[in-house]
């Protein structure tokens, strides 16, 4: 089968792993992992880390650079609409006009859980200001609609809690957001091995987005490596389509003509 690509605001891309640029040892460990991972996107969380603001600091974009990577700011550490708008408006005048922004609007420092009022309000200020959103989401398939509705390139609905590796909390719903959805559905934020990954990719999800799987591993190097397989194991799986369930045994060898 012929797989479709990945297209997200109009753009084409080669992965459908993206990964964080945050928790690494030091800037060299985050290209590494990120070449190792062969994405086409980085996200970096504008509130923490420089990529411009301040000159006397190393920049990411040193390492990281935007001719070969797409650079996606997101608005970790915002906790309110305002706080996020005001992020994305600061991260596309660092990146000379970059419209493609990833938005997360957080309820408590204990769960990191989406906050949906603030994040609603946000995505409609941000979409009416050009910007093309990607979205964090809980794994609520309304919400995800109504994300869409308003105008948002991509939905990323949680896996489960960020930076947990707890894995996919509720594939149902995963699956449910995926199949009523017109625009990419990528997870975001809980996985925490390469099978977590490869599983998201069975549910039909356009891609998968992670930070810390990858960099609080003991070998964030290598981790990289296998989760890039493991998301091209996943969307291969989920396109060949997996045989039925069944109740009993069925012999792999035919019964007719037995010698």
């Amino acid at each position: 089968m012929t797989d479709a690509p990945l297209v997200i605001a109009g753009k084409t891309y080669n992965s459908r792993l993206l990964v964080g640029s945050g928790k690494y040892k030091d800037l060299n460990e985050t290209k590494l992992a990120t070449d190792a991972a062969e994405a086409d996107i980085i996200t970096v969380a504008i509130r923490r880390t420089n990529i411009g603001q301040d000159e006397n600091e190393p920049n990411l974009l040193d390492v990281i650079s935007p001719d070969t990577y797409t650079i996606l700011p997101n608005t970790a550490g915002c906790y309110t609409a305002k706080d996020a708008v005001r992020t994305c408006q600061l991260a596309r005048e660092l990146l000379g006009g970059h419209n493609l922004v990833k938005l997360e609007v957080l309820g408590d420092e204990k769960t990191l859980y989406p906050n949906i009022v603030e994040t609603l309000a946000a995505a409609k200020t941000l979409v009416d200001d050009g910007f093309d959103v990607m979205v964090y989401t809980s794994d609520d398939p309304i919400v995800a609609k109504e994300l869409e509705n308003i105008g948002c390139a991509a939905v990323m609905p949680l896996a489960s809690l960020i930076g947990s590796g707890q894995g996919i909390a509720n594939p149902a719903n995963i699956k449910l957001i995926k199949e009523q959805a017109n625009v990419p559905v990528l997870v975001d934020a809980g996985i925490g091995c390469a099978s977590d990954a490869a599983k998201a990719m069975e549910l039909g999800c356009d891609g998968v987005l992670m930070n810390s799987a990858i960099a609080n591993a003991a070998d964030p190097i290598l981790m990289a490596s296998a989760m890039k397989h493991a998301v091209i194991a996943g969307r291969e799986s989920f396109l060949a389509g997996r045989m039925m369930k069944k109740a009993y045994a069925s012999a792999s060898s035919p019964m007719e003509n037995l010698i």
